[in-house]
């Protein structure tokens, strides 16, 4: 069973959020892998359905693309689509465009329409994306897993990946004890190795997508700080699988990775809250919905917690100030989707997370550039 992700970049996300149409609808269901898709059309109809209802009392024609672009995945030829899913499918569309992502996240299924995109659920695959890389490297081997919850691993062919140290380097073996520029011994196999992490990292950039997925590496010293040193993949995980990983199987180096995940997920968020523990001893906090929708107005939230569920109906308007209402108003997303939005295109981090996660125990926090005179 093979997940198919899409796995959102910063500039995807920026290019959502800026959308600002007469019409626009955000559909998110849940999807499974194993499925032939046809319950996921269907609830996908559905989807598209409560959306339109939603803009009932937009124009026309804008409705009627609208509807022309939703059905481009209701239509018989989208069956190969529907057949290869992950865990989630994000749908973005308005009369003249249409965007999907496949998400290895289970995500909440709901349908918006409104004038902006729903994006908030989306930053949960960015937060915290499920999908990782194990590289299982020996001085004999190399192989690159690809790992998904509840799926088996899937080994990814990498084109001009080296197969082992000695052949990379051009030698029968590492072990001989001839100079190589007045380095031998120990010190030129670790030479070797160096040579070697190089040529394995330029591989790997030609396939690693760059873009928050997590690498964990699996291998003994002093390979594995070898590597580390030369490694330029930015979301190389700091925790390694212990122990050699000739021998061991695909599922069992996946297991332990997945284990080292979880609790490197779990040490970074909880280092975000002790940075916002620190920040709020400053000044430079804010957990209340009004304040932070200005500060973010002004672009001056620099990390916002932002609970994935949370729907706060009102709007935002051009100063930051707050109109709350008693229920939606087609307003995708409504007031914390709005602070999102700002916060994220004035260079936010922002961190989607579970209602208990947000510091203060509220729909949204913020970790402030400066604080407040």
């Amino acid at each position: 069973m093979t997940l198919y992700t899409d796995i959102p970049t910063r500039a995807e996300i920026d290019a959502l959020w800026q959308v600002d149409a007469h019409a626009a609808a955000s559909i998110y269901l849940e999807t499974a892998p194993e499925s032939s898709g046809e319950a996921e059309r269907i609830a996908y109809k559905n989807g598209v359905r409560e959306a339109l209802t939603q803009l009932e009392g937009a124009d026309k024609e804008d409705l009627a693309g609208l509807a022309d672009q939703l059905g481009v995945l209701e239509d018989e030829d989208s069956d190969e689509f529907w057949r290869h899913q992950a865990r989630s499918l994000a749908v973005f569309a308005t009369s003249t465009s249409l965007r999907t992502f496949r998400l290895p996240n289970r995500l909440t299924p709901v349908a918006v329409g409104g004038t902006r995109f729903f994006v908030k659920p989306l930053l949960r695959a960015v937060t915290f994306p499920q999908t990782a890389f194990v590289l299982a490297l020996a001085q004999g081997s190399v192989r690159l897993l690809e790992t998904v919850p509840d799926a088996a691993p899937r080994e990814v062919r990498v084109p001009d990946m080296p197969t082992d140290v000695a052949s990379a380097v051009g030698k029968s073996s590492i072990k001989d004890r001839a100079p190589v520029r007045r380095v031998q011994g120990t010190e030129g196999q670790k030479l070797r190795m160096a040579q070697f992490s190089r040529l394995v990292d330029g591989a790997l950039r030609e396939v690693l997508p760059g873009h928050g997925v997590p690498l964990v590496l699996a291998a003994t010293e002093p390979l594995d700080s070898i590597f580390r040193a030369h490694c330029r993949y930015p979301d190389l995980v700091p925790h390694s699988v212990p122990g050699n990983p000739e021998g061991r199987g695909d599922g069992e180096l996946v297991a332990e990775a997945r284990t080292i995940l979880d609790g490197w997920y779990a040490d970074r968020l909880e280092e975000e809250k002790r940075t916002f523990a620190d920040r709020a001893q400053q000044g430079r906090t804010s957990t209340d919905v009004a304040e932070l929708a200005r500060f973010a107005t002004r672009g001056a939230v620099d990390t916002l917690f932002v609970d994935i569920d949370a729907r706060v109906p009102g709007e935002v308007d051009e100063l930051g100030e707050v109109t709350f209402a008693a229920s939606d108003t087609g307003y995708s997303g409504g007031v914390v989707g709005e602070i999102a939005r700002r916060a994220w295109l004035s260079g936010a981090r922002l961190l989607a997370v579970r209602h208990e996660d947000v510091p203060g125990g509220g729909d949204v926090a913020g970790v402030l550039r400066y604080a407040p005179t």
